[in-house]
């Protein structure tokens, strides 16, 4: 509650002075946007500068599966169930025993129903609503989530029976090129996740970003050549973005698309990656546009 309150609070400051408090606040320096060198830097130089309306649609949760449906087709998208504007709405008789609520316009606003008999749909109606009367853009300032229309949509519930979990898989790319990826286990049975990284040939890479590494040996997916080649398609064109998909039973399913990486605001260990990956992102297309 605190955290939005200031958040409100400096919402009639101005974007770039916004970003370089809170960038000064987790790096404890400002950001050099006159000429970014840093992944976290030409993040925040991109949230200035690249206005690219598509990336509206790029970000909602329910706009996306169209535009990937139509990018590479419609078998890879999870099949949304129903949508809603308002949380009263949802009529939970109608819904199946397992299933994913999640809004559209934010980050992490997601809720899992495992079985419907034990689930709790009145804190779910609470948080569903208190979801929908916040605007994400004003966190980190990420406009695509600006004009997101705020609406709730509920999926099939997806898990891998390998893995009994639902591995996310995070490709880095940059115009069409995987550079690198990550992998997030344990999102929900654990208090903290853990994000590995990996570099296009599956080799692992000393990172840690956020979250700790795992103690698990974590095998190569069985689709991941096709992942990485789905994501190329879907990021042409882009000065860079995240491409997340899932593998479920032996079958690839698109995630999201993310343009600012944790914001823009986590440092990386060991730092000298968040120059490393800052060279992948070309601005100068952006910057002629």
């Amino acid at each position: 509650m605190i955290k939005n309150f200031v958040v409100r609070l400096l919402s009639c400051v101005p974007d770039e002075i916004f970003i370089q408090i809170k960038y000064f606040a987790h790096f404890h320096y400002f950001a050099n946007l006159r000429n970014p060198e840093t992944f976290n830097e030409k993040l925040q130089w991109l949230k200035l500068h690249d206005r690219n309306p598509l990336y509206t649609t790029l970000v909602d949760k329910y706009a996306v599966k169209k535009w990937v449906s139509d990018k590479i087709g419609k078998q890879y998208v999870i099949p949304t169930i129903g949508v809603w504007e308002k949380a009263e709405d949802i009529d939970f008789n109608k819904l199946p025993n397992q299933f994913v609520l999640k809004t559209t316009h934010d980050s992490g606003s997601v809720i899992i129903c495992k079985d419907k008999e034990k689930f709790n749909k009145t804190k779910a109606i609470q948080q569903l609503s208190y979801a929908l009367r916040n605007n994400f853009y004003w966190n980190g300032r990420e406009w695509p989530y600006k004009n997101v229309p705020p609406r709730i949509i509920v999926e099939k519930y997806m898990e891998d029976q390998e893995t009994a979990e639902l591995r996310d898989y995070k490709f880095f790319c940059f115009n069409g090129e995987v550079k690198m990826l990550f992998i997030a286990l344990d999102r929900q049975n654990l208090p903290e996740p853990t994000f590995d990284f990996y570099d296009a040939g599956f080799n692992h890479l000393d990172i840690r970003h956020g979250h700790p590494n795992t103690t698990k040996t974590i095998k190569r997916p069985h689709n991941f050549e096709q992942m990485k080649q789905l994501a190329r398609v879907l990021s042409v064109g882009l000065p860079q973005v995240r491409v997340d998909f899932y593998e479920i039973n032996g079958q690839i399913f698109f995630g999201e698309m993310t343009f600012f990486h944790h914001g823009g605001f986590v440092p990386f260990d060991p730092a000298e990656w968040d120059k490393k990956i800052g060279d992948w992102i070309d601005l100068s297309e952006v910057s002629r546009r």
